[in-house]
């Protein structure tokens, strides 16, 4: 048993200097990425956040420095290596919808598809020069194609 636990450790101990090593133009590019999130989000909140009441914890659109904080909706985008999907590596976009009702597998789906719209239009501005897609992933979008990141 012990020896599980220490595996664990290293394990851990491996994850955390991994990360670290980090390419330098990655943070430039998730920091674009994030700018254009943020920006569909205040969009989002805009047409259809007063359509569901907020969870009781959560702040009032606007009420912090970050959009995806506050309000209704949290526009995020994680990466994924994209093992066994039918687009491959990306960033997987989520729009979660904060509130205690239920919202309608109708009224979802459209306010996806919307975020996936702007996403799209807006892409090209803020990558210029990229073959970037977004595309239904099996039950997710998500951003593929030409995610290079050039020399370090």
């Amino acid at each position: 048993m012990p020896r599980n636990i220490s595996f664990s450790c290293h394990f851990v101990s491996f994850v955390v200097h991994f990360t670290a090593m980090r390419h330098p133009k990655r943070k430039q590019w998730e920091d674009r990425l994030a700018g254009l999130l943020q920006r569909i989000d205040v969009r989002l909140e805009q047409t259809y956040g007063d359509d569901y009441p907020l969870h009781p914890s959560r702040p009032k659109h606007g009420a912090t420095a970050n959009p995806k904080y506050s309000g209704l909706f949290q526009v995020s985008a994680g990466f994924s290596a994209g093992y066994g999907t039918e687009h491959g590596r990306g960033y997987v976009i989520e729009v979660r919808m904060v509130s205690l009702v239920k919202i309608p597998d109708e009224a979802r789906i459209r306010i996806e598809q919307d975020a996936m719209q702007q996403l799209r239009q807006e892409l090209p501005t803020v990558f210029p020069g990229r073959e970037l897609q977004v595309e239904q992933d099996g039950p997710v979008y998500k951003i593929f194609g030409d995610l290079s990141l050039g020399e370090a």
